[in-house]
């Protein structure tokens, strides 16, 4: 018995490796989320983008700062002169934290007082903000110690007082729940379309539709609007439990977020019929499927942000649509963003949405021929 089924299984694993498609489904696409993960995902900071606002200008203020220049989990990004420019640098995602010095920093430390230094950070993305409050720390307990050992002094000389914008707290909560807006999105959105056409091939009813009256670019958006609807529906119901659940802020316009979602659709309806349109079965058109979503959400910045991953990581992540997806919902949620903010994430995905239906339609007529 045991040599009939060693034959079998001899059998059927000569028969996976002969087939060039099955070589390539057991091979590709775990070397390709290998690469992608091993260098997408990283809870590490490095390389943050950080702004200073020495109101002091004293010789301690300038130590202080050196310790976070000298740190490799930050860089200085911007140097600050008015309170006004803090929300600038801020809301434009342009560094993540901002250091402001006290004016009477120097002199209070000189007087054996404690001084103060205070730190604004993004709370947008709350994983990365606790992990860089969590090393601006670190920089401020080792500047009270050596300065306390200097001058002989007791108790803490500075202390560090955070304030989070857009998510006080940092509950992380509210960075999860309006990702999955996103993700959930995308995932039932791909799934239908990229099923739409392969499921006609398998079962055989794909020349019936081509003997239809129906022109290829009708048969096109009539297999492109279902994906749309029920993603639109799958958006719908989980904005609704976000707040109505989850109690997450919707401090936004609904238009302004259904704008960057139907952008979003087109995106996602558009590379779930390049799929589809490839794909010959169903089982290759859902691999397909899962080949793409599971890349899109490492590269997203959804768990891990994309400051973080190598440079030529970050430009792939150019052509993730969910990139600018989570960017806008979270945008709205949280910051109550307007068109003026996010249409530099909105004409990407536009592009995006345009280039994968117009492929996906040159695709589909090509593979009618």
């Amino acid at each position: 018995m045991g040599s009939r089924i060693l034959a079998l299984i001899v059998k059927e694993l000569l028969a996976l490796f002969r087939d060039k498609s099955s070589r390539f489904v057991v091979i590709g696409p775990p070397l390709i989320q290998l690469l992608v993960f091993g260098y997408a995902a990283s809870y590490d900071l490095n390389n943050a983008a950080y702004a200073v606002y020495d109101r002091d200008g004293g010789h301690a203020a300038r130590e202080l700062l050196a310790r976070f220049e000298g740190s490799p989990a930050f860089h200085l990004a911007r140097r600050i002169g008015s309170d006004g420019e803090i929300a600038e640098a801020i809301d434009a995602r342009e560094v993540l934290l901002v250091v402001q010095i006290d004016q009477r920093f120097t002199a209070d430390l000189a007087a054996a007082r404690q001084a103060k230094v205070q730190v604004l950070i993004d709370g947008r993305n709350s994983n990365t903000a606790q992990t860089a409050l969590s090393y601006a720390s670190e920089i401020v307990a080792g500047f009270n110690r050596d300065w306390a050992a200097e001058h002989g002094l007791q108790g803490l000389p500075v202390s560090l007082v955070s304030r989070a914008w857009y998510n006080p707290n940092l509950e992380s909560r509210w960075f999860f729940v309006s990702g999955l807006v996103g993700i959930l999105t995308l995932v039932v959105t791909m799934v239908v379309t990229a099923m739409s056409v392969a499921r006609e091939r398998e079962q055989g009813t794909f020349d019936q539709l081509l003997v239809t009256p129906l022109r290829p670019a009708e048969i096109l958006i009539g297999k492109s609007a279902p994906g749309l609807l029920v993603g639109l529906f799958e958006a719908s119901v989980v904005v609704v439990l976000a707040v109505a659940w989850f109690k997450l802020p919707l401090v936004g316009s609904l238009v302004v977020l259904y704008a960057g979602i139907l952008l979003f659709l087109l995106a996602a309806t558009g590379v779930g019929l390049m799929i589809s349109s490839l794909a010959l079965t169903l089982q290759q058109a859902l691999l397909g499927a899962f080949l793409f979503m599971v890349p899109a959400v490492i590269l997203s910045g959804f768990a891990t942000p994309i400051a973080n991953m190598p440079e030529p990581v970050q430009w792939l992540t150019l052509v993730d649509p969910l990139r600018y997806y989570l960017v806008i919902v979270r945008s709205v949620f949280l910051e109550g963003a307007g068109f003026g903010l996010l249409v530099h994430q909105m004409w990407p995905l536009a592009i995006i949405a345009l280039v994968s239906l117009a492929a996906a339609g040159w695709l589909f007529r090509h593979r009618m021929a």
